[in-house]
């Protein structure tokens, strides 16, 4: 007899969460996740890749229309403003990342909120914030199915195998589907997984997202109209092992109240402060922290400005072994935003890593390029390349034989130091007022933050597309808000 314990159990617990299931630590932490998605969403609506993709999904026509973000009055079909949603948030490499490796906001906040605009009756703010919830829970229970998957990844995109059962998850359970169904959800799902790591520092790294939402978001549409996947899909090898080595699949068990514990309980993501992989957030503090070493001692110029690259002779990065964030002399906004070198040299000429950081202008300036000819990458054996074990060590050595180094163990934003509240809040307002006027900037932040008492989560679409002043206008037009 076929053993279908883990799938069974999966559809069970996706179906069973209630509500009442929800703790206040994983409703804060949600909110937090959900404002920060939304804001570098909105900010990756600017991009190259994002309107490239736009132009893309604009060919398909359906009488189901969802918003696309930061677009005033454009809508698509569900599945593409997922689609199209998803690579923005992805598109800067702004996103938030968990432990084991993923990026799981972006996966199924996008697909959630398409499909809440199609929807008979719109879903309530709880309504949404569960879903998001079931959507995130069943990619951390799935990256656990493996132990090399607290590895920095080598082979697939972490969000492109268990982000797209997620967003199937969350989908499923906004459609309020039956445990068979969700079950099916998982398997079709399951056969839109997967995408190359060889694709990173591209512009179609971003499109692992999009895809996910839209494709977890298409498994769980189908699944209601009876479609039907292998039931055993996550306890076969040749199932959803197929993306490990080591595959060890564990049932999804307690999903009754008092008995079920998220683990967004215990453990946090983490959420960046500039748009860049998450390993170079240990490198560039480990930098800011050397250059104030060789500022405060004189080395430079005394005024806690950057390096004069004339004047170094060596800049050392130890740094774990991971040969797609190690590129010695990047040329495109993606390569740099994989690069230790290019965020530790950027971060000691400029004393700060920005978004502005991996423009053309600022990636081809010939200082930049002097500096990274100095730099010498170190992978020392105690260096593990996981994001809950690596460090980052920068040493700048002068022409004068003097030496400055500083050590990264955590930086600030990483789900063991989190970033403040109000430097969250600080960052969603820089990103999404970009797009939007100040109005839907703060109304954005008023609605997240109550987001479980919310009637109608509908209105959300409402706020990220208004992109004029003419936002008090437009949303006093929505019922549950008068």
């Amino acid at each position: 007899m076929l053993c279908k314990k883990v799938t069974e159990s999966f559809g069970a617990a996706i179906f069973g969460l209630s509500p009442a299931h929800l703790t206040d630590r994983v409703v804060r932490r949600s909110k937090r996740m959900m404002l920060d998605t939304l804001g570098v969403g909105l900010l990756g609506t600017r991009t190259d890749v994002f309107n490239k993709a736009l132009q893309f999904s604009q060919w398909y026509k359906s009488t189901e229309r969802s918003s696309v973000w930061g677009r005033s009055g454009l809508a698509l079909p569900s599945q593409y403003a997922a689609f199209v949603n998803g690579i923005a948030v992805h598109s800067m490499d702004f996103d938030d990342t968990w432990h084991p490796a993923t990026h799981p906001s972006g996966a199924v906040l996008p697909a959630i909120l398409a499909l809440a605009e199609t929807m008979p009756t719109p879903p309530s703010g709880l309504d949404l914030l569960l879903a998001f919830n079931v959507g995130i829970e069943v990619q951390g229970r799935l990256m656990r199915f493996s132990r090399e998957a607290s590895d920095i990844p080598s082979r697939f995109h972490p969000p492109a195998v268990v982000g797209v059962l997620g967003s199937a998850a969350a989908a499923a359970k906004l459609l309020s589907l039956s445990p068979a169904q969700c079950v099916h959800a998982l398997a079709i799902a399951a056969s839109y997984a997967g995408a190359p790591m060889a694709n990173a520092a591209t512009q179609t790294k971003p499109l692992h997202i999009g895809n996910t939402a839209r494709r977890g978001l298409e498994a769980a549409q189908m699944a209601r109209l009876g479609l039907e996947g292998n039931p055993a899909i996550l306890d076969l090898e040749s199932g959803f092992g197929v993306f490990y080595t080591d595959y060890s699949p564990k049932e999804l068990v307690g999903a009754t109240i008092g008995g079920f514990r998220w683990l967004l309980e215990d453990q946090d993501v983490a959420i960046k402060r500039f748009p860049a992989h998450l390993g170079m957030h240990w490198v560039v503090d480990a930098a800011l922290a050397a250059l104030a070493k060789l500022n405060a001692a004189g080395g430079q110029s005394g005024r806690g400005e950057g390096l004069e690259p004339s004047k170094i002779r060596r800049v050392t990065l130890r740094v774990p072994p991971s040969r797609y964030v190690d590129r010695a002399f990047p040329a495109t906004e993606h390569q740099a935003r994989h690069s230790f070198q290019f965020n530790a040299c950027s971060a000691l000429l400029d004393n700060q890593v920005t978004v502005d950081s991996f423009s053309t202008a600022q990636i081809e300036r010939p200082l930049l390029k002097e500096l990274l000819a100095r730099v010498r990458v170190e992978n020392p054996q105690d260096n593990h390349p996981s994001f809950d074990r690596m460090y980052c060590e920068v040493v700048i050595e002068t022409e004068q034989g003097e030496s400055y180094g500083a050590r990264c163990n955590t930086f600030y934003g990483h789900w063991r130091k989190p970033l403040n509240q109000k430097d969250l809040e600080s960052k969603f307002r820089a990103n999404a007022s970009s797009v939007l006027p100040q109005e839907g900037v703060e109304g954005l932040l008023d609605l997240i933050g109550n987001i479980e008492s919310q009637p109608d989560c509908s209105v959300l679409g409402s706020y990220l597309q208004v992109s004029s002043r003419s936002i008090v206008r437009e949303l006093q037009s929505i019922p549950s808000l008068r």
